[in-house]
C-alpha cells in the first residue's frame, strides 16, 4: 500500500489537537487510506483499539447512525475513561447536521480528537465554517500526483508512455489495478455514475444526469479555455437540450460541489485584484474526463495543463490565472510569502512557439520566479525564465 507521505506529513502535527481534522475529497481519490494510515500511525504510538472509534457512512452497518443524534450517543457511550479517544467519521457527508454532532463533541468532551472525510464541498461551505467558527483544519486531499503513480506502479517514471498513461487514465489509486483499457473504463463510469447519483442527484436533488454528462463533456473538450455561458448554451441546442443560463450554472455549481471539476480564477497581475469573470475550469481527474471525451483523443496541450494544474494544487498552491495588459499567463502559484509564474506547452516546436511562452512574461516586473513548462529534453532557459521538463518537474520532491 503506498503510504501517502505528502497528506500524513502535514496532518501528523495535529493528532492530538482538539481541532476537527477535515479531509476532503473527489470520491475514490483515497481518504479512507489516509485515514487508515493515521489510524495506524496513532496505533503504533501506543493508542488501543478501544480508544479508536471508526466509522464508515458507506457500510451498511453504520446506516442507523446516519441519524445525527444516534451517532452523538453512540460516540458518547463509547467514551468511558479520561485516556485519550480518536475518532474517526469517514464519508460524513452522508449524515444530515453532522456539523452540529462533531461541534458538541469537540465542545463537551476534552479528551477526544476527531478527524472526518467527505466527498462534498459542503465541507467548504461557508456553512461549515459558521458552525465551526475556526475550530477545524482541512486537507484538501487529491488523486494520486505522477510521483505517486510511480511509486504505486513501479513504472518507469521518465517513460513518456507513462506519463501518457497517467495524463490519459488520472490518478485515482484504483484504477491502477487494472492493465486492459475496457476495465480502466468500466471503473472509472462507476466513480463517474456513484459520483452523479450519490453527491448530486441524492444530496442535491439535481435529477437530470444527461444534462451532467452533456455539461461535463463540454468542459472536458473546452478545459483551459474561458468560459462562456453562451457558448454552452449553443452546444447543448445542437445536443436537442435547451435549457436556461441559470440551469447551467445549478449544474456547474453541483459539479464544483461534488469535486468532479474546478473553478480558476483570473488574478489582475497589475491591479492586485481577483476576476471573478472569464474563469476556466480544470477536472479533478483526467481519467474522468477521458470517458467523458467526445473527440476521443485526448488535447495533449490542455491535457498537461490539466495535470500541472492539478499538481500545484496538491503541492498547497492557491493557483489563478494571471492577466497582464496584452494577455495572460497561464497560472500565478501563490504559498504564505511564495509566488511563482509558470506556463505550459506540449512542445515548443519553433521559434514563434518559443516567442509565445517565454514572452508571456514580458509585461510582469517582478522577480518571482518564472518558468516555462514542456515535454522537450532540450532546455530553453534565457533571460532569467527557467524552462524545465514537465515529466522532471513532477517527478520533483
Amino acid at each position: 500500500m503506498l503510504k501517502r507521505e505528502m497528506y500524513l506529513s502535514r496532518i501528523r502535527g495535529f493528532y492530538d489537537s482538539d481541532l476537527i481534522k477535515i479531509l476532503v475529497g473527489i470520491r475514490r481519490c483515497g481518504k479512507s487510506v489516509i485515514l487508515n494510515q493515521i489510524i495506524d500511525e496513532i496505533k503504533e504510538k501506543g493508542t488501543d483499539d478501544e480508544h479508536i472509534i471508526y466509522v464508515n457512512f458507506e457500510f451498511i452497518e453504520y446506516e442507523e447512525l446516519q441519524d445525527y443524534k444516534k451517532l452523538n450517543k453512540y460516540i458518547k457511550e463509547k467514551i468511558i475513561d479520561e485516556k485519550k479517544y480518536y475518532v474517526f467519521l469517514d464519508e460524513i457527508q452522508k449524515v444530515n447536521r453532522f456539523e452540529d454532532v462533531v461541534n458538541s463533541l469537540r465542545a463537551s468532551i476534552n479528551n477526544i480528537s476527531i478527524f472526518i472525510t467527505g466527498s462534498n464541498s459542503k465541507l467548504l461551505s461557508n456553512e461549515l465554517s459558521t458552525v465551526l467558527s475556526g475550530r477545524y483544519v482541512l486537507f484538501n486531499i487529491y488523486p494520486l500526483s505522477y510521483r505517486e503513480f510511480i511509486a504505486l506502479t513501479n513504472k518507469n517514471g521518465k517513460s513518456e508512455e507513462t506519463f501518457w498513461d497517467f495524463v490519459k487514465w488520472g490518478g485515482l489509486p484504483n484504477r491502477t489495478q487494472f492493465t486492459d483499457e475496457v476495465n480502466i473504463k468500466d471503473y472509472l463510469h462507476s466513480v463517474f455514475d456513484s459520483i452523479i447519483l450519490r453527491d448530486v442527484v441524492e444530496r442535491l436533488g439535481l435529477k437530470d444526469t444527461i444534462l451532467f454528462d452533456l455539461l461535463l463533456q463540454y468542459i472536458v473538450d473546452t478545459t483551459g479555455r474561458q468560459f462562456s455561458a453562451e457558448n454552452v448554451m449553443k452546444f447543448l441546442r445542437s445536443e436537442g437540450k435547451s435549457v436556461s443560463t441559470e440551469t447551467i450554472y445549478i449544474y456547474l455549481d453541483a459539479l464544483c460541489k461534488a469535486l468532479m471539476i474546478r473553478k480558476i480564477y483570473r488574478y489582475d497581475i497589475h491591479g492586485k485584484a481577483i476576476l471573478k469573470t472569464l474563469n476556466k475550469y480544470y477536472m479533478t481527474d483526467l481519467g474522468i474526463a477521458q470517458i467523458k471525451n467526445n473527440n476521443f483523443e485526448i488535447n495533449k496541450s490542455f491535457a498537461i495543463e490539466n495535470v500541472v494544474y492539478n499538481e500545484l494544487l496538491e503541492r498547497g498552491y492557491d493557483v489563478y490565472i494571471g492577466k497582464t495588459k496584452d494577455g495572460e499567463i497561464d497560472f500565478i502559484a501563490t504559498k504564505t510569502n511564495e509566488k511563482i509564474y509558470f506556463q505550459v506547452a506540449y512542445l515548443l516546436a519553433d521559434d514563434k512557439v518559443i516567442q509565445r511562452e517565454f514572452g508571456a512574461f514580458k509585461d510582469v516586473n517582478d522577480n518571482y520566479p518564472k518558468y516555462v513548462l514542456s515535454l522537450d529534453k532540450v532546455d530553453f532557459s534565457k533571460n532569467g525564465i527557467i524552462h524545465k521538463n514537465i515529466i522532471d518537474w513532477l517527478l520533483e520532491e
